[in-house]
């Protein structure tokens, strides 16, 4: 049975682990991320874009994910970034167990509104909800610095969106950034940001745009085609910090997909003669454990089913 997320959340935060939130958007990455989960005896949140249900379906992804949940693990359905609203009420009627609305992008008292509105349709479904304040942006990517203490979560903002909207977890924008070219060389996290938004705020938090960009995997893509030029992530010693000061659910999305594109690769290189694509599938997928495994190990949450 999928499970809700809250209460995995709230009790991360308590014990300073974060729960891993994996984007899923076919079987191979599913069946990887679930097989980590088990070996490591870790909660798991398998979540979905708006671009995932454009890829695969709602109703595929949703199946997928209820075979998924027989496993003997915690696991939650979330949808992720969620800003149509017509994708949020289906996901809310169809079986998702967390729900992400985006209003980042929004004006503040705009953001507060929306977000407010969903929390009332998934709380009448005992469904919780994820809001985000801030904007996702590399550090580096706003030299001047009144700009970048406007992109990032305000503390004291935070604390007043939560309490206007009910939500019940926050995304905060502490200079993190999605996909695989975070910055240019190595930036460290707003921790200090981070420890005042904890303060403030008790609900559960939330790091997107935090996958780390494995060296040895992005190597091994580029050994086998690959161009991934001046890729960087985030350091695993800040996403450690960063969980000890309340967050309390990860995201990974960009660690997995150059998993796959790496197994891919090596595939096609050592097995020119397949046809099966389950051969060719295989050590993406193997890669994509061991990704998922490395993540759950570095939250903490592996012993914590």
């Amino acid at each position: 049975m999928l499970l809700p997320a809250l209460p995995l959340l709230k009790k991360a935060r308590a014990k300073k682990y974060a729960v891993p939130a994996f984007n899923i958007n076919n079987l191979e990455i599913l069946k990887a991320v679930i097989e980590a989960a088990i070996a490591m005896k870790s909660p798991v949140i398998v979540q979905t874009s708006e671009g995932a249900i454009e890829y695969a379906g709602m109703d595929y992804l949703i199946a997928m994910a209820c075979v998924a949940a027989e496993a003997p693990i915690p696991v939650v359905l979330h949808l992720d970034h969620g800003k149509d609203l017509k994708v949020i009420r289906q996901a809310i009627r169809s079986g998702y167990t967390s729900i992400m609305f985006d209003g980042s992008a929004l004006p503040y008292e705009k953001n507060v509104v929306m977000t407010k509105r969903v929390v009332g349709w998934a709380h009448a479904k005992k469904i919780s909800v994820e809001a985000e304040l801030g904007v996702l942006t590399g550090i580096e990517d706003l030299v001047n610095v009144d700009a970048r203490d406007a992109a990032l979560t305000n503390p004291d903002q935070a604390a007043a969106f939560v309490e206007a909207t009910g939500c019940d977890s926050l995304a905060v924008a502490i200079g993190t950034s999605h996909g695989a070219y975070k910055f240019q060389g190595k930036t460290h996290l707003d921790i200090q940001r981070l420890k005042e938004i904890a303060a403030r705020v008790t609900i559960p938090l939330v790091l997107h745009g935090a996958s780390g960009v494995l060296e040895d995997v992005t190597k091994l893509a580029e050994h086998y085609g690959a161009s991934l030029g001046r890729a960087r992530g985030v350091l695993d010693q800040d996403i450690q910090t960063a969980i000890q000061c309340g967050v309390a659910k990860v995201n990974i999305d960009t660690d997995l997909r150059i998993a796959f594109t790496a197994g891919i690769r090596k595939a096609v290189a050592d097995l020119p003669k397949a046809i099966d694509p389950r051969k060719l599938l295989e050590p993406a997928n193997d890669l994509m454990t061991q990704v998922a495994k490395r993540k759950m190990k570095l939250f903490g949450s592996a012993g914590k089913a």
